[in-house]
């Protein structure tokens, strides 16, 4: 197939069958999928045109989407960015077009989260030609993961599957999963979080090593619906690392340290299933950024098989350096919207 735009070309990911019944849904940018159907919506709804700016803060894999989504569709891009956002990643979103403005100096990610807040509010007020894409409220978001869900049925034809992936905004794992469940799939969800993040109630928890802020949060997200979920995992830094580079070492797989954090935990989900049920885990971007902080220390990497979860049943029992609870799909224990629209997959029919 020839595409007329590199964001077509890099927005489907590869299925990879790693082992048994463990498959790798490995994306180059995972996001791009959500930022082309939501800047298509919004270009069809009349709420952006040509000289709009579309602004939003990232910590890395949504500003890359978003970038490539306003140089298809020939808008301009303004990205509070986050201090994880490398020279390299910074280079690239700047020649795509983009403007890229440093959230203000913070001690820690919760507060480079909010800083990055603030700065969009206070541009907001000072110019009436930006958009704020809110990728954390608007569940718009949610539209561009039903051609993935689509792509996963299609590939998938059996009736059980297991989907483990980082929960970050919500929307790549709630919106899949939803899809899926139209299409009549019994998909059980499992939602990867860091230490430290107020979604799912683990900010009482402190990572010392924490870098993965894109699956985690310091602020509510409305995006996030926790009813969607099956089991939520917390995972460190640290185990998350381990499994980024055994990733790579068995499987020659370079990807992201969230990607690492959910092969630790689909690797364990899948040797507990039945081999006939696939277990499938999304991989959200690739490993470069990660070079020094993880793959550089790969002589320390642990074999994941000797990583084991600690099951809990209140928040209270959290701690370093893997917990699961079994979330049965209940709204109550956390801090997050539950905002829905036409759009949403919760409300739409496939």
């Amino acid at each position: 197939m020839i595409h007329s735009h590199i964001s077509e070309a890099i927005k489907s990911p590869d299925l990879i069958h790693l082992q048994d019944n463990l498959y790798l849904s490995r994306f180059e940018s995972m996001k791009v999928y959500s930022t082309l159907a939501a800047i298509k919506r919004l270009l069809e709804r009349g709420a952006v045109s040509e000289g709009h700016t579309l602004l939003d803060s990232s910590s890395g894999i949504y500003a890359y989407a978003l970038a490539l989504a306003c140089h298809k569709f020939g808008l301009k891009c303004h990205i509070i960015a986050s201090k994880t956002v490398d020279p390299t990643l910074k280079v690239q979103l700047e020649i795509l077009g983009a403007t890229v403005e440093p959230a203000a100096s913070a001690s820690n990610l919760k507060m480079d989260q909010e800083n990055r807040v603030r700065r969009i509010g206070e541009l907001l007020k000072q110019r009436d030609d930006m958009h704020w894409m809110q990728q954390y409220h608007d569940d718009i978001h949610y539209l561009g993961y039903k051609e993935f869900a689509q792509l996963i049925a299609e590939n998938f034809p059996q009736e059980k599957l297991t989907l483990v992936g980082g929960v970050g905004s919500g929307c790549s794992t709630g919106a899949t999963a939803s899809y899926l469940r139209q299409m009549g799939k019994d998909v059980s969800l499992h939602g990867v979080q860091p230490f430290g993040s107020v979604t799912f109630n683990s900010d009482h928890v402190e990572d010392p090593d924490i870098i993965i802020a894109g699956i985690g949060s310091s602020i509510p997200f409305n995006n996030v619906r926790s009813e969607l979920y099956d089991y939520i995992h917390w995972v460190s830094f640290d185990y998350s690392r381990h499994g980024a580079i055994e990733l790579l070492r068995k499987h020659g797989v370079f990807a992201g340290l969230s990607t690492g954090s959910c092969y630790t935990v689909s690797r364990s989900c899948a040797a507990m299933m039945s081999s006939d049920d696939p277990c499938i885990f999304l991989g959200a971007d690739m490993g470069y950024r990660y070079v020094d902080p993880v793959f550089s220390k790969h002589s320390q990497a642990r074999p994941v098989a000797d990583l084991y979860p600690k099951m809990v049943d209140s928040f209270e029992d959290l701690a370093l350096d893997w917990c699961t609870m079994a979330w049965k799909r209940r709204k109550s224990g956390v801090p997050v919207g539950n905002s829905k629209t036409a759009d949403s997959p919760l409300t739409e029919r496939a």
